[in-house]
């Protein structure tokens, strides 16, 4: 019986080092840049990505709704996916200031953000909302990156692990396994987001970890290895290398360093 334990033990960890999953680096530019503006910065980090070894990595960037058709038509053949901020759950109607899930598909967006901090806090979006905002994406064909951490009083009350299982739990445990291929996950402790404040490497990799260990419980060891989770939180340049070392951090939801090329290309560099 002790046998059969240390095989199926080696097996497991042969079969994990096999598994290679694709790091991700998504620039949120939030509401930030005009159309000019938004030129120039996809112009340089194009340029950028030329000198970079980008084998292994998705390169993302999330405009503002009104400059999406200008960056699908200026990422063209480039390594630079273009993603969506934000999506309505419903596939269309009298929603005014709405965004519909197959209008960024028509246009060539093939990933959404859904569940950033910023949309849970400002525009006080429920469990509820972003699961069905999921269900929608998925339905018409988009990737999604879900993003979900805890409050600063979470933290400090040592309900951060528990915050975080409610957050997936009522987000997205209601999918099937299969859906979970174009499901990625975004970790971004809140108290870490736009204050310059960062978890440390120990801290993500023991998040990131607790999500996998999730994961597994509720579909298999199998899905949890294979999805990519991302950390969101103030990265920079100068600790994004320590970051992404982690075994279990994916790449970086990057917000204000996406902002500026120079910071991008170093962040995407990071990423091995």
């Amino acid at each position: 019986m002790q046998y059969k334990f240390i095989c199926r033990k080696l097996i497991n960890n042969y079969l994990n080092i096999l598994i290679v999953r694709t790091n991700i680096i998504a620039g949120n530019w939030k509401m930030n840049k005009n159309l000019s503006e938004a030129k120039q910065l996809i112009k340089g980090i194009k340029k950028g990505l030329k000198s970079i070894d980008t084998d292994n990595k998705r390169v993302i960037i999330a405009p503002t709704f009104v400059n999406l058709v200008g960056a699908v038509k200026r990422t063209r053949k480039s390594k630079i996916e273009v993603a969506a901020q934000n999506v309505h759950a419903a596939k269309n109607g009298a929603y005014t200031g709405e965004v519909a899930a197959d209008m960024l598909t028509d246009i060539g967006v093939g990933v959404v953000i859904i569940g950033h901090s910023e949309r849970r806090t400002y525009f006080g979006e429920t469990d509820q909302q972003l699961a069905e905002k999921v269900d929608r994406a998925l339905a018409e064909g988009l990737e999604v990156i879900f993003c979900f951490g805890e409050l600063l009083e979470d933290r400090k009350s040592e309900k951060h692990f528990e915050v975080v299982e409610n957050q997936l739990r009522h987000g997205l445990f209601h999918l099937l396994k299969e859906n979970f291929e174009k499901v990625g996950l975004a970790y971004e402790p809140v108290w870490a987001i736009g204050t310059g404040e960062t978890a440390s490497p120990e801290q993500a990799q023991e998040m990131h970890a607790f999500i996998r260990s999730i994961l597994a419980k509720e579909y298999t060891q199998e899905l949890a290895d294979s999805v990519a989770i991302l950390y969101g939180g103030s990265v920079k340049p100068a600790n994004a290398k320590e970051i992404f070392s982690k075994p279990d951090v994916d790449g970086g939801l990057i917000g204000g360093a996406s902002l500026k090329a120079e910071d991008f290309l170093a962040i995407v560099a990071a990423a091995e």
